[in-house]
């Protein structure tokens, strides 16, 4: 069954102009790329964001840096597209990612990982709507 999950280019890979490779390799992953967009967050709405993080000790550093530039969020579509996303982006520290996963491929570090993904159905949900309007997603 076709499901729709939220993804982000990070402002890291955005940075050293992997955003080209990294839509690559998700629409080779069979993913459909519903929605995207180039834009900028202030801190303030990385903060909105992120607000689950808020009484974590990384929180104003994960806001600070995705405020930092650049990103591209998109809303992707495919069967099983929650868990398949997760599987292709690989495990959040590079270092413990699997070869041929994006963070393998282009993230530096457990702050610097390139990508972001939701992690289930609610929260894709949650996300979807924060960046993308109703009439976005046809």
């Amino acid at each position: 069954m076709s499901q729709r999950t939220f993804s982000i280019v990070k402002p890291d890979a955005v940075r050293k102009g992997y955003t080209g490779a990294i839509l690559a390799e998700i629409e080779k992953a069979g993913f459909k790329i519903v929605a995207i967009k180039k834009m900028s967050l202030t801190d303030e709405q990385a903060q909105g964001f992120y607000h689950v993080h808020s009484a974590r000790p990384f929180f104003k550093d994960l806001t600070r840096f995705m405020s930092s530039g650049p990103i591209f969020p998109m809303v992707l579509e495919k069967d099983n597209a929650i868990l398949d996303l997760r599987k292709l982006m690989g495990a959040t520290n590079p270092a413990n990612a699997e070869e041929g996963t994006i963070r393998k491929q282009f993230a530096s570090s457990i702050e610097e990982n390139a990508i972001h993904g939701s992690d289930a159905e609610d929260t894709a949900a949650f996300e979807i709507g924060y960046f993308f309007a109703g009439y976005e997603l046809k």
